[in-house]
């Protein structure tokens, strides 16, 4: 199955793609919650929801005509990884970490699909970062690796624009993570079902202005979906809306020489295979 999120009537739905439209789901199948994480929470059959609803003649929008959310608006917890691809690592001059670079996004940070990212006025650093974006869909806590994959309900598009000076302002990189409108998110999730085992093997890409910037592959991830779940449970809870995104390739633009940096106007498109493609423009932040 195939979910989005579009801002109607003031508030956020949760929306089922079927081809190019959007089914609301809530309006389909009552007993679903409006908003994902919700639905997710209250323990509701999505995937049976999902399929009486495609089976029915329930109203249909093109996605095109449709305001977009992020996937989940108000995530619980947005738990990042930094330096998870051998390559990322070794373009910043770093061995491979010995445990995963944790950090923490907030939902204010987060971007739509189609939104403008806002190039701050307090620095001119700013960066792309394709990543993939891992839902969780059931409450887990000291995961194995043999069953750590069944706390996922979905995976989606993700890019972690960050702004390098204030990243590096401090060893904890929090600061530079979570401006306004930076943390790009959609337009698709697709269930766990209907891709390989933690998303692994698919092509990863970032493009800026249309030219390829980051092209990598799901499999050279240093600690996988499952590894990853694994050791976050070790010490807190996931539950499910939670959010994991688990680190960029190599090709960032503070790793060019010289550096790029997105500047007002640009286009910066995340494409992960069978996924979909996350879009959006940059637009200097008002004075």
């Amino acid at each position: 199955m195939r979910f989005t999120t579009f801002h109607q009537g003031g508030q956020d739905r949760l929306g089922l793609i079927d081809g190019d439209q959007v089914i609301d789901l809530n309006k389909a199948q009552p007993q679903v919650p409006a908003d994902l994480r919700l639905a997710l929470k209250s323990g509701v059959d999505l995937a049976a929801a999902a399929k009486a609803a495609l089976a029915s003649g329930a109203a249909r929008v093109p996605m095109a005509k449709l305001q977009l959310s992020p996937i989940l608006p108000e995530p619980g917890k947005i738990i990042c990884l930094g330096l998870n691809y051998f390559d990322h690592a070794k373009e910043g001059g770093r061995d491979k970490p010995e445990y995963p670079w944790f950090f923490l996004r907030s939902a204010s940070s987060l971007l739509a699909p189609h939104a403008k990212a806002i190039r701050p006025k307090v620095s001119e650093r700013l960066d792309y970062e394709a990543e993939l974006a891992v839902v969780i869909g059931k409450t887990v806590k000291h995961a194995m690796m043999d069953n750590a994959l069944d706390a996922v309900f979905g995976y989606s598009c993700f890019n972690d624009i960050s702004v390098r000076d204030y990243q590096k302002k401090t060893p904890q990189w929090t600061i530079g993570k979570n401006f306004d409108q930076t943390g790009g998110f959609g337009p698709v999730l697709v269930t766990a079902d209907e891709l390989p085992a933690g998303a692994t093997d698919l092509r990863i890409q970032s493009r800026l202005n249309g030219q390829i910037m980051q092209d990598a592959n799901t499999r050279d991830m240093i600690w996988g979906v499952a590894e990853t779940i694994t050791l976050l449970t070790e010490c807190m809870t996931l539950e499910p809306g939670d959010l994991i995104i688990m680190g960029t390739p190599a090709g960032v633009g503070q790793a060019r020489t010289p550096p790029v940096w997105m500047k007002h106007g640009d286009t910066i498109e995340i494409e992960i295979e069978h996924i979909g493609l996350l879009h959006n423009t940059i637009q200097d932040e008002a004075a």
